[in-house]
């Protein structure tokens, strides 16, 4: 290799740049393993670019090449470096987000946990006021969350992806529908501590499996006492029997002491025993079947499970507009016309129907609404409750021995938000001869849905 260079170049090159050729050649024949035969061919390049037959004089043509041999051969660990510098890393890390956007992204956030837990409303709230803050908040929430799920190798579930929820009635009620049947925790999840029964499931066990053990009321001011630390567990449970649902719940909500006593199972199965017997279930058997169902979570059979409720009126506000006479011929007359429907479900299986107009208002015909009233439009049958169809039969007045037909009618039941069972659509409405017991459909044109309304007396 060395035999190649002319004599005359080796003597004039300084013995630095010497040693540096043949420690490169050395290198190319070891690592690279390239033949001889090529090897031989590249060594006069930088041979020739030292020449000194250059023009412009020995003197000058030996600076330059020397230095435009160490440019373009370097050692092997010098290249090395220099790519690891100039290589542009594997991953760009995103930019961040502005404080108002990672604002929206926290409130999409907070609408999407309402969502999961079956929060309609409050979550149908958040995410208007999540787009109203920045268009794009859902695309920088998943953005959000997938640099989330990178980092955390530990978690081995797949991603959710969450979108914004439609408000169309269909949409809450499918949502409703699929939150019912969703089974998130693995099993079922003690929730007496101390002494006392019953088990949580659902979207609630995850939560309450990670809380501590002992829990506490703790005062808002540290320098006050809270006295109900002094009752014991089983006392206060049995204050808390004597509470409905509505009371209960908010209760519930102080802390993370109160929910864990307020989901024993001494509380809430009175409350669904009173609510789940027929009409509102086929026959008494199925209760049991239905305890296993929810895995002995007597709370989630009372928010979740179809019921009718008691403690109110279902009431229905229907308008049509009737065209009018008047001396002037040139003039046009329309009346809105406004009737009520009323519907009130008792527990021995008896349904009272009342067809009032205007001139009844509802806070004065609500009072009145019991087996004893007698006016005209007022009937009494019985009902049954089919899984989500409500089923009144046998519609009466009870004023009239001698009459030939009766009424019947098949309702969807609904609930608005998840666990208020508020909602009766109308399905079918048929008059029924008595006689023949043929049934005829009877026109639902200006009749609208029912909406609960609670009733203190009722109550």
């Amino acid at each position: 290799m060395s035999s190649a260079i002319p004599p005359a170049t080796v003597a004039d090159e300084p013995e630095e740049l010497v040693r540096f050729r043949q420690q490169w050649l050395e290198e190319v024949r070891s690592k690279k393993k390239a033949p001889p035969s090529q090897a031989q061919d590249a060594s006069p390049a930088p041979a020739a670019s030292s020449s000194a037959e250059s023009p412009e004089g020995p003197a000058h043509a030996r600076a330059p090449p020397a230095h435009h041999s160490t440019q373009r051969r370097p050692s092997h660990g010098a290249h090395t470096a220099t790519l690891a510098t100039k290589r542009p890393p594997a991953t760009v890390a995103p930019a961040p987000f502005g404080p108002a956007l990672q604002r929206a992204v926290e409130v999409y956030r907070k609408a999407v946990q309402h969502e999961q837990r079956g929060e309609l409303d409050d979550a149908l709230r958040l995410y208007r006021t999540a787009f109203r803050m920045d268009n794009n908040v859902d695309r920088a929430y998943h953005l959000m969350e997938e640099e989330l799920h990178n980092k955390a190798s530990s978690s081995a579930q797949p991603k959710v992806h969450h979108r914004k929820t439609s408000s169309t009635p269909d949409a809450v009620d499918a949502l409703s529908q699929g939150v019912q049947s969703m089974q998130v925790a693995p099993g079922i999840v003690p929730v007496a501590r101390n002494r006392g029964e019953g088990f949580v499931t659902g979207l609630l066990a995850s939560l309450v499996s990670s809380w501590p053990a002992n829990l506490t009321f703790e005062p808002e001011n540290e320098k006050e006492a809270v006295p109900i630390n002094l009752l014991p567990d089983e006392l206060l449970m049995m204050i808390l029997r004597l509470l409905n649902h509505t009371t209960l719940e908010r209760f519930a909500k102080v802390n993370r002491k109160a929910r864990v006593i307020s989901l024993d199972a001494s509380i809430w199965r009175p409350l669904v025993a009173r609510v789940l017997k027929p009409p509102q279930i086929p026959t008494e058997e199925d209760f049991d079947a239905l305890v296993l169902k929810y895995m002995t979570d007597y709370r989630r059979i009372y928010i979740e499970h179809p019921r009718v409720r008691y403690d109110g009126v279902y009431i229905a506000v229907c308008h049509y507009v009737r065209n009018g006479l008047g001396e002037n011929a040139w003039v046009n007359y329309s009346h809105l016309i406004t009737y009520y429907r009323y519907l009130r479900f008792l527990p021995d299986g008896q349904v009272l129907s009342l067809l009032a107009n205007e001139e009844h208002k509802p806070q004065d015909v609500i009072p009145l609404l019991k087996p004893t009233l007698r006016m005209k439009g007022f009937f009494i049958g019985t009902w049954y409750l089919e899984g989500m169809e409500v089923h009144i039969e046998d519609l009466l007045d009870p004023g009239t021995n001698n009459t030939r037909y009766s009424f019947q009618m098949v309702l969807d039941l609904r609930s608005r938000p998840l666990g208020r069972w508020n909602r009766l659509d109308f399905r079918e409405y048929n008059s029924v001869h008595l006689g023949s017991g043929e049934a005829t459909p009877l026109a639902l044109k200006n009749d609208r849905p029912f909406w609960f309304s609670k009733v203190r007396s009722y109550a």
